[in-house]
């Protein structure tokens, strides 16, 4: 992830496979700190998970649905970007009563830190 972050700061886009990489990271930890399976978020090509808590979906387009690109994914997961401020300004795509990750996010310190400070 700090690769990827690095990257940003430079002006640069970062690699095809870091930017992979650190949308996966990023993924897995929201996935693990709000477990659950009635939101799912999309940041394609890369993945999609399914977390929060609250009603299990099964089948079809889930009801709950969140959808952004793997930069903009980056910028939230690491706090430079607020939820709120991505879905107005139509970074984010939300769609449901569930689909808003503001008390989950961020997942990692703007330069890709653990929030307790740890690289």
């Amino acid at each position: 992830m700090a690769d990827a972050i690095a990257a940003i700061d430079n002006d640069e886009a970062p690699d095809r496979e870091t930017l992979k990489a650190a949308v996966r990271e990023l993924l897995k930890a929201l996935a693990d700190n709000a477990p659950g399976h009635s939101v799912e978020v999309r940041v394609p090509p890369y993945g999609a998970v399914q977390c929060v808590e609250g009603p299990r979906h099964r089948r079809g387009t889930p009801p709950n649905v969140i959808e952004c690109a793997p930069l903009v994914f980056l910028e939230l997961g690491t706090g430079r970007l607020g939820f709120a401020a991505a879905v107005a300004a139509g970074k984010v795509a939300a769609s449901g009563q569930r689909a808003d990750l503001s008390e989950h996010l961020p997942l990692a310190g703007p330069h890709g830190e653990d929030l307790d400070g740890n690289a």
